[in-house]
């Protein structure tokens, strides 16, 4: 990693943001990461705690951090089989000026305004498209089921 005065910049600003509601941790590797996210207010994430694997490759932070959730999402951006996230700046829209910190602020975000139009998962964009109501319902039901982590309780990380 070329970079590491920046990444323990970044992984300090984030700490020190009490309001974003994230937390992040580090593992025995200075290039990985795993982070929680607050579902957003007013979504069916509300009051569910998200974990996001995060890794950074060598070229960071001239390419973008490899994120996906570990928790269960049921959200059309979010494949709910591999946790793969369809986000912009994650992708080509990614820039050296943005950081981890506005990457996570990124995914809470996207998950109070999903974009089913651009999906990861087309089923769940389709029923979102199609029934938002029971959409509504059934995110909730899986933030309810599975969004209830905590870093403290991965000893291994």
């Amino acid at each position: 990693m070329d970079h590491p005065k920046r990444i323990l910049k970044e992984i300090n600003d984030i700490k020190e943001d009490p309001e974003a509601h994230i937390e992040i941790k580090f593992t025995q590797d200075l290039d990985q990461f795993y982070a929680t996210i607050e579902g957003p207010r007013d979504s069916p994430y509300e009051g569910g705690i998200f974990l996001v694997d995060i890794k950074l490759l060598s070229d960071f932070p001239f390419k973008p951090p490899k994120m996906r959730f570990l928790t269960k999402v049921y959200h059309p951006n979010v494949s709910s089989q591999t946790g793969a996230i369809c986000l912009d700046i994650l992708k080509d829209a990614w820039s050296p000026a943005l950081s981890l910190r506005t990457a996570l602020l990124s995914l809470q975000s996207l998950l109070a305004s999903p974009v089913p139009d651009d999906p990861q998962d087309a089923q769940v964009a389709s029923h979102y498209k199609s029934d938002y109501i029971d959409f509504k319902r059934t995110a909730k039901q899986w933030t309810e089921a599975y969004a209830n982590v905590n870093l403290d309780d991965y000893e291994d990380i």
